[in-house]
């Protein structure tokens, strides 16, 4: 079968399409048919080593996160940790969920991992009423935040890029502020709640009220007196997952797949995300038929 791996740490070269043999499930395992893995802009620092004091992996090492695909016929969809961007996977049973039914399966690749890491940001921090700062609301974890955000009844005030104006106001924010033409520091109310998806610092005083709450899947936030500012790092969790799904069945939260590219053209898909040319999530097909269609 066909794999994207990396056999050293580098620059996006590095990756190489392999034919390997299809792998064989263990103990508590299940073989993954791969419809789809999507994009994760962590795997830039995972290929180029910088993750490698907190994440050591073996090389040479299969890249992609995220799965969907089908086991026996019937389709699903997982967090892994990696492997997921080849032809087949073998995946533990505890890790998959069944996958939505009302979106494509090659689609349903960009929820988990930025799907799981919004849904740990928003709950439980999050509750109706409350205001809301989401700052990277434009990407891949931010369009799922807005989404749940709005769903626990908050107030959502969101930042974008141009590009991601409209997207962002389909996914519901209240307010919008385009960082390239306005400052949060003069452009936001007080809120209760700030969520940071930003690789680098604000370079403005969080607008958060006393005993408010920063929570960061990105950069450390630095918080005003009387604010608490936590670190998400996040996990793989089965139940939050399957609710996830739910919810996209329900129609409350949409899947937002900007591009969709083949297996062979992964190396310019890191790239493109190096070059800040992505926006939203992007899907890797492993089949040979599987169409680039940019955004």
């Amino acid at each position: 079968m066909r794999s994207a791996r990396i056999h050293e740490h580098g620059d996006a070269s590095v990756i190489r399409i392999d034919d390997v043999p299809q792998p064989v499930p263990g103990s508590g395992q299940v073989l993954v048919k791969v419809a789809a893995t999507s994009f994760n802009p962590t795997e830039l620092a995972l290929r180029s080593g910088v993750l490698w004091s907190l994440f050591p992996i073996p090389l040479p090492y299969t890249l992609g996160w995220d799965v969907a695909g089908t086991v026996a016929g019937s389709p699903v969809i997982g967090w892994l940790e990696g492997g997921a961007a080849a032809e087949y996977v073998a995946a533990p049973s505890d890790r998959l969920v069944s996958a939505p039914t009302s979106i494509p399966l090659t689609d349903a690749a960009a929820i988990p991992l930025a799907g799981l890491t919004a849904w740990q940001t928003v709950f439980p921090h999050v509750s109706a009423g409350q205001r809301v700062l989401i700052n990277g609301a434009g990407g891949g974890i931010g369009g799922f935040a807005v989404q749940l955000a709005k769903h626990a009844g908050a107030h959502v005030v969101a930042t974008a890029g141009p590009r991601s104006l409209d997207a962002v106001r389909r996914y519901g924010a209240d307010q919008i502020i385009d960082y390239t033409k306005n400052s949060v520091a003069s452009g936001v109310d007080p809120v209760d709640v700030m969520i940071h998806l930003v690789g680098t610092p604000p370079p403005w005083v969080p607008p958060v009220r006393r005993e408010g709450v920063i929570i960061s899947a990105a950069a450390p936030v630095t918080a005003p007196p009387g604010v608490t500012s936590s670190q998400l790092v996040a996990r793989y969790d089965t139940a939050q997952l399957a609710e996830l799904v739910k919810l996209v069945d329900a129609g409350v939260v949409t899947v937002d797949v900007t591009e969709s590219y083949p297996l062979d053209a992964i190396a310019e898909v890191h790239r493109r995300s190096e070059a800040g040319e992505i926006r939203g999530k992007v899907t890797i097909i492993p089949g040979r038929q599987a169409t680039h269609s940019p955004a």
